[in-house]
């Protein structure tokens, strides 16, 4: 895995490779074949028997399955440049989300003093939302009634104090999001708020790492603040 840093001034390989007319190995690979291919057909032409020779339909269908094949590969090296190409672009794009909050799937919310931001997502509207904020220990310290809700992305923020007014402990906490319809539970998921410290990219696609460490795909991400 790498992390998209700053981009030296510097011209890339392939570049290079393009102006002083070095073909990549993919290409020498497929004129190999060519030459390999021309090598068998002619020898083969050579040592035919003059009572049978090859006509001109073996010949010419021999030349199609060598055209067919030339054709495949070059259009595998052209889909992987151009895959190449549009995930080097999406790495630049995602690397603007550097900096910025976004919420995600999670069930944290931290405060120090003063409370902090957390959110809901709910695939379907509910005729009541409610929150319950639990210490480490699991207990419930604070409840929330949200109320009705339409379905969508919740912003949410608490306000740092427990249900008896107190301020709560400086640190990270647990919440529990609920929702029901006509008194049948509803599907209601948590958003933990962090910002993006730093982009990667993998075999798996781009991450976005988080700064309270988790790692996620930008399809992941909610909202953006």
């Amino acid at each position: 895995m790498t992390t998209i840093q700053s981009t030296p001034n510097t011209a890339s390989q392939a570049l290079l490779d393009s102006v002083n007319g070095k073909k990549n190995p993919a290409t020498k690979s497929v004129d190999k074949a060519q030459d390999r291919f021309m090598t068998l057909l002619v020898t083969q032409m050579k040592n035919q028997d003059p009572l049978n020779p090859m006509d001109n339909a073996q010949v010419t269908s021999q030349m199609a399955q060598l055209s067919t094949v030339t054709g495949i590969d070059k259009l595998n090296n052209t889909l992987e440049s151009l895959i190449g190409n549009v995930q080097t672009g999406q790495s630049y794009q995602a690397s603007s989300m550097i900096g910025h909050n976004v919420l995600v799937s999670g069930n944290e919310v931290s405060t120090s003093g003063t409370g902090g931001y957390y959110g809901a997502d709910l695939p379907i509207g509910a005729d009541k939302v409610s929150v319950a904020i639990k210490d480490s220990a699991g207990t419930t310290i604070r409840t929330i009634d949200l109320g009705k809700q339409d379905a969508g992305t919740l912003p949410l923020k608490w306000d740092g104090l427990a249900d008896d007014g107190s301020v709560a402990k400086s640190g990270s906490y647990k919440f529990d999001v609920t929702a029901s319809i006509a008194n049948s539970s509803a599907a209601a998921t948590g958003l933990s708020y962090a910002q993006v410290s730093s982009i990667s990219t993998s075999t798996s696609g781009i991450k976005l790492n988080l700064s309270n460490l988790a790692s996620v795909s930008t399809s992941d991400v909610k909202e953006i603040f």
